[in-house]
């Protein structure tokens, strides 16, 4: 008899056990706090530092474990990518100093055509293709996975959805205007893209089993969708200027914030020579 009972028992307390172990997704789930340290950080390294280390804090929020090979990948990738930008910029600035001009193409420019080297822009042209492909594939690529590893786990239930925090939409412009940085300097608007469909995917997916955008996942589409506006308005008001479609030709016409201040910096002074006369 006693055997029975505890057979009995045993058996309940299993299937008690198996019953936890697989909750559904409405249940006994904890509602994600928003991570402002991690925003915060996110913004004050991107802008001061530029460097790869807030890779590292968004993979150790994400709920999804990352295989050390593939961390210690992308910390190498982006230490190569910051690497080669570092290298192309002082080259850059020793251009800039002799008077190259960043918003004309590299055939254009004054200082290449005096020059008796014909294979210095040769040269040239591959330390910029260095610069804005290999290199900031290799810093954009693991960024932006690491930004779509953290967002999946940024979702809870419905009814445990919060309000989005003040400390949010306080760092929704800064985080916007970086990536808007990103998308115009550094030439990610394909990737840029890319991850900000999956991430809607990622939403629609997650809605069929009941779960929403928490405040941190809510901080992230809004950051996203900000960036493409300002990039379309970035386009519209470039969008006349001749000299810039000669920077950057293609199907995707997306002008540099540097460039734009090199045309700027030559169209200032003709500027207010022509002034002059109409003031006197």
């Amino acid at each position: 008899m006693q055997l029975n009972i505890r057979r009995k028992q045993n058996y309940a307390l299993h299937a008690s056990g198996f019953n936890c172990s697989s909750p559904s997704p409405q249940m006994d789930l904890p509602d994600a706090q928003f991570h402002l340290d991690l925003w915060l950080g996110f913004t004050v390294q991107n802008y001061f530092l530029d460097v790869g280390h807030t890779i590292l804090m968004l993979l150790r929020r994400s709920p999804r474990s990352v295989p050390s090979l593939a961390v210690h990948l992308g910390v190498i990738a982006v230490v190569m990518g910051t690497s080669l930008r570092l290298v192309v910029d002082s080259v850059v600035h020793r251009l800039l100093s002799s008077g190259y001009q960043l918003h004309l193409p590299i055939n254009e420019n004054p200082i290449l055509k005096m020059t008796t080297l014909p294979s210095l822009v040769g040269i040239i042209e591959l330390l910029f293709f260095f610069d804005q492909t290999i290199a900031h594939l290799l810093w954009c690529v693991p960024l932006f996975s690491a930004l779509f590893l953290y967002f999946g786990g940024c979702f809870c239930p419905r009814k445990k959805q919060r309000n989005v925090p003040a400390a949010a939409w306080m760092l929704l412009l800064p985080n916007a205007v970086y990536f808007w940085f990103l998308i115009t300097e550094r030439q990610t608007f394909i990737l840029f893209t890319f991850t900000f469909f999956a991430m809607a995917a990622t939403v629609l997916h997650q809605r069929r089993r009941g779960m929403v955008p928490n405040s941190n996942g809510l901080l992230m589409l809004s950051s996203f969708s900000t960036a493409l506006i300002m990039v379309g308005v970035w386009i519209i008001c470039l969008w006349n200027k001749e000299v810039l479609r000669r920077r950057h030709p293609g199907l995707i016409y997306l002008p540099q914030p540097s460039v734009v201040y090199s045309l700027h910096q030559q169209e200032a002074p003709s500027q207010s020579h022509t002034s002059r006369p109409a003031s006197a």
